[in-house]
């Protein structure tokens, strides 16, 4: 069978078909099963990876137990040219990443240029905070005591990411653990493994000695490989992007083993424009927020509350703006949005426009039921705009990860604080306002870990990302995102 992706590389060696990266070497896995990777735009066949089991995760977290002393010793200056060194030859492959990127996710390739971008700033920003884990000298109250801290790294990092941002949730983890002397096993989605691997050998071909980065890949075994990186004893932290059904389940698999655990879980971001916001910017930016990788992101704009002083021109301007966006081919010149991930996301999106519109909502741009997909079908879901929305309505309570537009008009801010913060989740929120005063409030109010103030785009790398509530716990990324990878230790002398 002919892999469409890797004949595509320029570099073909950075995937090789059935086969996952572990301690520095392509290996199978040892019960010879491998699984599919499916073009979501052609649904064609692209690739071939393994289908790992326990018996994998022991070997990757044994490499990465056994790697961990003497790449933990190295100082910070040392790890940050590493992660320097690593960042050049990540970007020296953009070409390629970019490829896989559009076909195992069907990104466009603007986005998928952005997501290496993205990716690549992670590496940079904690090369310079590998040099800056400080520790204080603590006064003590007895005259003869000294107390000092330090930060070490905790140990080998179980690293579980998501099938939409595969390059940009790993280089956001995987950045931070080498910065902090970590080693790493991570295990990608099944939809999207092949970035992943490539990652993995780049970092080997910079300089990174075997066992610091290992991947291993699954797809119908994900259960299985999850809750043994979770229980494996090597394994000092675990950090996870993903549902937070899933991230529930990995923290109880943790708890025997008193893990460290950071997650990143579900959003359902409120978007709130106010009668007094900048509208064609207002517009703008929720339609970007909104339909970034076909609406699959967590912090994509979700539950969009518009005030009714401006709700019906927001409306139209917004369907103006978003009936202009074409779907089709990442490679395709014009192409502004690819498919979903796979035909379950399609049907779930169907599900939720058809709850909605039987509960009363409005239908005002879109099918009111998209057709069934053909054979040959890329898995797209229409652009869809309803209007009318009201709580009971599974698209107000769940994330639909589609170009779907959720839209509900509101009058008071007391009243748009009280129905954004009606949710078991918090990771993101959008408010568009020009008075300060209401910025002000409404930044303070919401239920919510991160906060956009006349912007759809809440992610930079120096800036800390996560959620409160059940979006779970941590921050990656900034000042704080050392934090999670590393332990405090006190040093207390006596010096008479």
């Amino acid at each position: 069978m002919t892999d469409l992706a890797r004949d595509k590389l320029k570099d073909p060696s950075l995937y090789e078909p059935g086969k996952a990266y572990i301690n520095g070497k392509w290996v199978t896995a040892k019960n010879g099963k491998t699984f599919d990777v499916v073009d979501p735009f052609t649904r064609k066949i692209i690739g071939t990876c393994p289908e790992m089991g326990k018996e994998d995760v022991d070997e990757a977290c044994a490499a990465a137990h056994a790697a961990f002393p003497a790449f933990s010793r190295k100082t910070g200056r040392e790890r940050a040219k590493m992660l320097r060194k690593f960042d050049e030859a990540f970007n020296a492959n953009r070409a390629d990443l970019v490829h896989l990127l559009i076909k195992e996710i069907g990104k466009t390739k603007a986005e998928a240029e952005a997501e290496i971008t993205y990716a690549s700033s992670f590496f940079d920003w904690f090369a310079g905070e590998a040099e800056r884990m400080y520790g204080d000298t603590i006064p003590a109250a007895n005259p003869v005591m000294r107390i000092h801290t330090m930060k070490q790294a905790v140990g080998p990092v179980a690293a579980m990411c998501p099938w939409n941002l595969p390059l940009a949730m790993l280089a956001r983890k995987v950045g931070a653990a080498l910065a902090a002397g970590c080693t790493v096993v991570a295990k990608p989605a099944g939809e999207s493994p092949l970035s992943t691997l490539a990652m993995a050998e780049i970092a080997t071909r910079s300089g990174y000695p075997p066992g610091v980065l290992s991947v291993v890949t699954c797809l119908d075994r994900t259960a299985e490989v999850g809750e043994a990186l979770c229980r494996n004893e090597h394994i000092r932290k675990v950090t996870f992007t993903g549902s937070t059904r899933v991230g529930k389940l990995l923290a109880r698999y943790s708890a025997d083993g008193l893990k460290k655990l950071s997650m990143e879980c579900g959003g359902n971001a409120a978007t709130i424009v106010f009668d007094s916001c900048d509208i064609e910017k207002a517009v703008t930016s929720v339609i970007t927020s909104k339909t970034r990788n076909a609406g699959q992101t967590c912090v994509a704009a979700n539950r969009i509350f518009v005030q009714s002083g401006i709700h019906d021109e927001f409306v139209k301007r917004f369907i103006a703006k978003l009936s202009t966006m074409k779907q089709g081919d990442g490679y395709a010149a014009g192409t502004m949005m690819g498919p979903l991930i796979h035909e379950r996301a399609v049907d779930k999106a169907r599900l939720h426009v058809q709850d909605a519109l039987q509960k009363g909502a409005k239908l005002e741009y879109g099918p009111a039921k998209a057709p069934p997909l053909g054979p040959d079908d890329g898995f797209f879901y229409p652009p869809t705009v309803l209007t009318n929305l009201q709580s009971d309505m599974l698209i107000s309570h769940e994330e639909t990860f589609a170009p779907v537009a959720a839209i509900r008009k509101f009058n008071t801010e007391e009243e748009v604080i009280k129905e954004a913060n009606n949710s078991s989740v918090g990771l993101g929120a959008y408010v568009f306002t020009t008075d300060l005063r209401v910025a002000t409030r409404m930044s303070e109010a919401l239920e919510s870990g991160m906060v956009g103030i006349n912007t759809g785009i809440l992610s930079a790398s120096e800036g800390a990302f996560g959620g409160v509530k059940e979006s779970g716990y941590g921050r990656e990324g900034s000042k704080w995102g050392l934090d999670d990878y590393t332990t405090l230790k006190s040093v207390t002398t006596d010096v008479s």
